[in-house]
């Protein structure tokens, strides 16, 4: 193979198309999902509510969690809405998040007039900073977000012990770490309420959908309330008193459920396969000064929803984006610096735009700048890191080539 880049037009490291999320090939689909969504079909009703998927779907999942209680829902977004409506904050109290993640992580607690504060994130792990979130702690603090990104458990020891110093609420967003471990204990389990995502990337999908737990039974019912308008449908009344309060309708159909049910029974195949792979491109590229594998401490297992490459410049010779649009150039598939910017530099945070000019509940509320240095690290760990897009269904073969990838574009800039 050629030494020149094919962003330079040399020959790419990689020939053909790895497998996306996107399609058949980068997926788990088969005849389990095809026979229960025929299943529902032929059942003839389609919702929930008189349905038998979703149902089977919140006690397997519970079960196969080790946990009380699950509520499915429309979507990861609207899990994590679940957690905030359980936990039913008032204008203004304040919910610690970190600045790397979807914007579903944080919306919803805007959706409920409560503030976001971002917090640090360790330069390690890419994980929220303890020492940081205790900082950013005040009298109206009611709860963490705890975000596992990429398949990174947080340390969530350490968050732990400070929810329970200071009266709150552990939430863990485990949208992007199915099945990943913390000294030994699946994520999901350790916090006081935990959301996961079923959208179409994520370790198992049914295109949309979510899903909530927790082992409190008050939680339990106020989420489940909150995903169905709040209407107890055991009350067997039409009567506008069945409304118990502000909710919203985030019911998860039939056909989801159908598919969601058949993809967690695969549940952990994915996730070893995964990590198998990303082993063997660690150990590929150990010898690289310029780039690092994920740091995934001892007591954590990481479920690989992201390889998160580092990129060293000074070694390197060449920053994260140029490093990183040459390997896309390659045939890598990657998001070049994830996100790029933290999330509250957005113009949500910046406009405000929340509430038409209002800029509420921040003006009324608000006690952060959202401007440059409010998260230092965040900030400058965004600019290291090329998020590749990892999956069970590579063989080692394309994991060897997106190793050679990254040793032919190592090797170009330190020639230069």
């Amino acid at each position: 193979m050629s030494a020149k880049l094919a962003i330079h037009g040399g020959e790419k490291a990689i020939g053909t198309r790895l497998p996306s999320y996107l399609e058949s090939a980068g997926r788990t689909f088969g005849g389990e999902e095809e026979a229960l969504v025929l299943e529902a079909l032929h059942s003839g009703c389609l919702t929930r509510n008189g349905g038998k998927m979703v149902p089977r779907l919140e006690a397997e999942f519970a079960e196969r969690l080790g946990v009380k209680h699950a509520a499915a829902c429309s979507s990861g977004t609207a899990s994590v809405h679940l957690a905030i409506a359980a936990l039913d904050p008032a204008p203004g109290d304040e919910i610690i998040v970190p600045p790397i993640t979807d914007i579903g992580s944080i919306a919803p607690i805007l959706w409920q007039n409560a503030v976001p504060v971002f917090a640090d994130l360790d330069p390690v792990t890419i994980t929220l900073d303890p020492a940081d979130v205790e900082r950013r702690i005040t009298p109206k603090t009611r709860a963490i977000v705890a975000v596992h990104l990429a398949g990174q458990p947080c340390a969530l020891d350490e968050l732990s012990a400070i929810a329970r110093r200071h009266n709150l609420v552990l939430i863990e967003d485990c949208s992007q770490a199915y099945w990943a471990e913390y000294k030994g204990k699946l994520v999901g389990t350790i916090g006081d309420m935990a959301c996961f995502s079923l959208q179409q990337s994520k370790h198992i999908t049914c295109g949309e959908g979510g899903l909530f737990v927790t082992n409190n039974d008050e939680w339990a019912r106020r989420a489940t309330l909150f995903a169905d308008k709040a209407w107890p449908r055991d009350t067997k009344t039409l009567g506008s008193c069945r409304f118990l309060f502000l909710a919203q309708n985030y019911r998860m159909s039939e056909l989801e459920g159908a598919v969601a049910l058949a993809q967690l029974r695969k549940l952990p195949a994915p996730v070893v396969k995964r990590r198998a792979l990303a082993a063997r491109l660690d150990a590929a590229i150990k010898d690289l000064a310029s780039v690092s594998a994920p740091a995934v401490p001892s007591n954590t297992k990481h479920s690989y929803w992201l390889y998160m490459l580092r990129v060293h410049h000074d070694a390197a010779r060449a920053t994260a984006r140029q490093f990183g649009d040459a390997l896309v150039a390659e045939g890598v598939p990657a998001w070049v610096e994830y996100i790029i910017d933290p999330l509250y530099l957005s113009p949500v945070f910046t406009g405000p735009n929340t509430y038409a000019a209002s800029g509420y509940p921040f003006s009324a509320y608000g006690s952060q700048k959202f401007e440059h240095g409010l998260c230092p690290v965040a900030e400058r760990v965004l600019h290291e890191v090329i998020a590749i897009l990892w999956n069970e269904n590579y063989t080692e073969a394309q994991v060897d080539q997106i190793a050679t990838a990254i040793h032919k574009v190592a090797a170009h800039f330190a020639g230069n």
